[in-house]
């Protein structure tokens, strides 16, 4: 790594280790600073604001979790076994987080408002590796061709996210949401199997 890369990685992990600790609203770019002993006019030559920090936060942790989805894609099982994995591990990954530290919802919600093409980013790319199942299962004859998997992709998310936002507003029902999710996915999978007209379904009225 560069100088100034090294630079980077030192004021990101002082912040969270304060973050993770004291909070997010609770903790200043001159406290940053003090903890890396430099200025706080050095801080901002690396990020402009503390919300730049919070974001690099999450991408680094996204960065483990789009590795993760990646070996969940490329691994064994049917298309159908790999989605059905691929959304509990959303779902548990969710929990698990939160039910650590409850200090990661804080950055979280505070990135959903100052930040909301941050969370579209990363759907976008958990999207490549839902494709990359989708087509497996195209492949295989487990589902049934499909026109635009992406949009199938994007649409599954769309059925699946109550089990992310859940976990965030109640933290403490992941027995429920699990079943729950087991459902959903077995009617998803078994759309998967019979041909559809996405074009159709879409622009009805």
């Amino acid at each position: 790594m560069t100088d100034k890369t090294d630079t980077r990685q030192l004021i990101l992990d002082a912040a969270v280790e304060r973050i993770m600790h004291y909070g997010y609203a609770k903790t200043t770019m001159a406290e940053i600073a003090r903890d890396c002993d430099m200025s706080a006019g050095n801080i901002y030559r690396f990020f402009a604001s503390k919300i730049d920090i919070a974001e690099a936060m999450a991408r680094k942790l996204n960065i483990e979790i789009n590795q993760q989805n990646a070996a969940l894609a490329r691994g064994p099982g049917t298309a159908g076994e790999k989605l059905l994995r691929f959304h509990q591990h959303a779902l548990r990954t969710t929990f698990e987080k939160l039910d650590k530290d409850a200090k990661v919802l804080e950055v979280a919600e505070i990135l959903s408002h100052e930040r909301p093409t941050f969370a579209n980013e990363e759907l976008a790319q958990e999207r490549v590796h839902l494709v990359e199942i989708l087509e497996q299962g195209i492949a295989s004859g487990e589902f049934m061709a499909m026109k635009n998997p992406n949009f199938i992709a994007e649409m599954m998310q769309a059925a699946t996210m109550k089990f992310r936002l859940s976990a965030i507003v109640e933290p403490a029902h992941l027995a429920k949401l699990e079943r729950e999710l087991k459902g959903v996915m077995a009617l998803v999978l078994a759309g998967l199997s019979v041909p559809i007209d996405v074009d159709d379904a879409v622009n009805s009225e």
